[in-house]
């Protein structure tokens, strides 16, 4: 249970990171959270993260860098890197309707800065709603629950996330401006393939 745990809440706060930009309380957690700072090492070392007030942080530094990386130069979108005309899939037919509609994910559009249900913040999202109901079925001892819905989060990587973050991510990296966002960017790349590893190990020694 404990794993499981960890693993939500590494997916809940990529997530947030990658939805929208930060806000004063998030950033301050960040600071203060020694745990989270070992995820960003070079975020750990960054001088300005000491010296400026979170306002300056925020505004001159984080924010822009989040626009720049999520609206203005690149395009965190499933479809943009999977359809042949690079465009992206705002209605029905996107490609993850169907999943998150049979394990009743909904996206709130009004708080994520997204247009569309296939964003990176949302699927990483909907990885952290599988792990918590997985999370659910293990203190019920219910073990057929738990592996299927790991089977459901081996699935959606390897369907999803795997087939494009990597190359977003790797986009992301190389154009971030600021060590919170190429740390970001680091993290969930290394994160989504050793965590597609351990799924694949404990559902063959299951």
């Amino acid at each position: 249970m404990e794993q499981t745990q960890s693993r939500s809440n590494i997916y809940a706060l990529l997530s947030r990171i990658l939805m929208q930009e930060l806000d004063d309380e998030l950033l301050t957690t960040i600071k203060n959270d020694d745990q989270i700072l070992e995820f960003f090492p070079n975020l750990k070392k960054w001088e300005l993260l000491s010296t400026l007030k979170n306002s300056d942080l925020l505004g001159v530094h984080l924010n822009p860098d989040f626009v720049n990386l999520s609206v203005l130069h690149l395009v965190p979108y499933e479809t943009f890197y999977t359809r042949d005309d690079q465009k992206i899939e705002t209605g029905g037919a996107n490609p993850v309707t169907d999943i998150y509609s049979r394990y009743d994910f909904l996206v709130d559009y009004e708080i994520a800065r997204v247009v569309s249900s296939d964003h990176i913040g949302v699927e990483l999202e909907f990885m952290h709603h599988l792990c918590e109901a997985q999370l659910k079925a293990e203190e019920e001892n219910d073990m057929i629950g738990v592996s299927h819905l790991m089977n459901a989060q081996k699935e959606f990587l390897n369907t999803h996330l795997l087939k494009w973050a990597p190359m977003y991510l790797i986009n992301m990296k190389y154009e971030s401006r600021t060590p919170l966002y190429y740390d970001a960017a680091e993290m969930t790349l290394e994160f989504l393939l050793s965590d597609n590893e351990l799924l694949t190990e404990s559902l063959a020694n299951a």
